[in-house]
């Protein structure tokens, strides 16, 4: 296959464009309610995002990188030329970078996931041939973007409402937050083991039963709740401060727990939406590797996602800041209680999604849950052009990653082919 080096090189500076931009806006989101609610600053949310996305994307991310890479167009319509697929594959890494550039310079919380299938759905029909793409595929993707924003928001909500019943509507809020906190950080500890248990870790080798599953999803749960009791009792309480805000010290101990979804959140974001970025690298990888064979089925390189988690980490570095403005403190105003429950309820969403191979929109998923919160306290406590413009510019994304891809499919095509 002629310009075999070109390809790889052009696959692995575009792969970590488009990583770049996935931190910058989307990990962005993961992080916006913990800062906004101020449990945590925003050098310890980059830190904390480090650590949990490149696990999240290295242990988690082979499921849904299958669907991105080989799941919505038809490889084998392809086998006579490959270096097609491999034009399509760049240009859409490359038009979804620049699009979540551009959004992430104006703080859009814009769906890194629309913006690639977008642009794999466009250059593919434009430039393939309609026939070329998996629509059914595709319809599932998008009805999963509206089913997951919905089921966040509700289980948002009732993790609220929950809150309000056990603790903040109470006599004794203080001491009934310091009985069911540490339940709720079990809760958080728990689904996201269970799901890494179930679905995350076959390609690193290791496998369990379902009992062993269950059981070391409960043993783990057990061991973060326990950190966050210890991280609790040292906690240095004021009643001074409860009143100028009823519930200031009833926040702190939130805030113990909006570190633990935090964490949380960040493996769930790595382990669905590295894909986005790496999905297409690993469909050129494989075919260049292959020597212009197109098959559906191969075996993802563990540098690939490597390279993905390290972009991502890099985009949240440097230019996160903004859409961290919007998501945290834009839609509606956050404390450490609402954010628990927007993001654990997002968190469980995604990672659910991204057991099952869907590629979700993390920000679709976690605007749904910060609406929740919202709603939760009645229609007043959101900013309704804040949302607004944010609807808005999720209409844009898919014509536009679409737009972008088809027009660098051709120059690319022109310039090479």
């Amino acid at each position: 296959m002629e310009h075999a080096v070109l390809f790889l090189v052009l696959a692995c500076v575009f792969g970590l464009f488009m990583a770049w931009g996935v931190g910058a806006n989307d990990v962005a989101n993961a992080m916006g309610t913990s800062v906004g609610s101020r449990a945590l600053t925003i050098k310890q949310a980059v830190f904390i995002a480090a650590i949990f996305e490149f696990t999240g994307a290295w242990l988690a991310g082979g499921e849904v990188t299958q669907t991105i890479r080989s799941g919505m167009i038809d490889a084998s319509l392809l086998a006579g030329q490959p270096e097609l697929l491999v034009y399509g594959m760049l240009s859409s890494l490359l038009a979804a970078g620049v699009w979540l550039l551009v959004a992430s310079h104006f703080g859009w919380p814009v769906s890194t996931t629309h913006s690639i299938v977008g642009a794999i759905v466009g250059f593919a029909a434009v430039g393939l041939g309609m026939e070329v793409v998996h629509w059914g595929k595709v319809g599932t993707i998008a009805m999963s973007w509206i089913i997951s924003p919905l089921l966040a928001g509700v289980i948002s909500y009732a993790l609220f409402r929950s809150v309000q019943i056990l603790i903040l509507d109470t006599d004794k809020p203080l001491k009934n937050a310091r009985t069911f906190v540490p339940v709720y950080i079990f809760l958080a500890g728990f689904i996201i083991a269970l799901v890494t248990l179930l679905k995350g870790l076959h390609h690193v080798g290791l496998r369990f039963t379902t009992v062993q599953n269950y059981g070391l999803a409960v043993l783990i749960g057990l061991a973060v709740m326990a950190l966050g009791i210890v991280a609790i009792s040292r906690q240095q309480f004021d009643p001074e401060a409860d009143r100028e805000f009823h519930f200031a010290n009833v926040e702190k101990v939130f805030g113990v727990l909006m570190i633990v979804t935090a964490c949380a959140m960040a493996f769930a974001h790595g382990s669905n939406d590295v894909a986005n970025a790496v999905g297409p690298l690993a469909a050129v990888v494989s075919v260049v590797q292959s020597g212009g064979m197109v098959t559906s089925q191969s075996a993802m390189p563990m540098w690939v996602l490597l390279l993905g988690g390290g972009g991502i980490v890099l985009g949240l570095m440097t230019y996160g800041h903004r859409v961290i403005a919007t998501v945290g403190t834009g839609i509606t105003q956050l404390t450490p209680s609402r954010g628990f429950a927007a993001t654990l309820a997002a968190a469980g969403t995604v990672v659910l999604a991204s057991g099952t191979g869907l590629p979700v929109s993390t920000t679709h998923t976690l605007v749904g849950a910060v609406l929740g919160v919202g709603l939760a306290r009645g229609i007043a406590a959101i900013n309704l052009s804040v949302v607004r413009a944010i609807f808005m510019s999720w209409i844009v994304t898919l014509p536009a990653g679409a737009l972008l891809a088809i027009a660098f499919f051709y120059t690319l095509r022109g310039l090479l082919g």
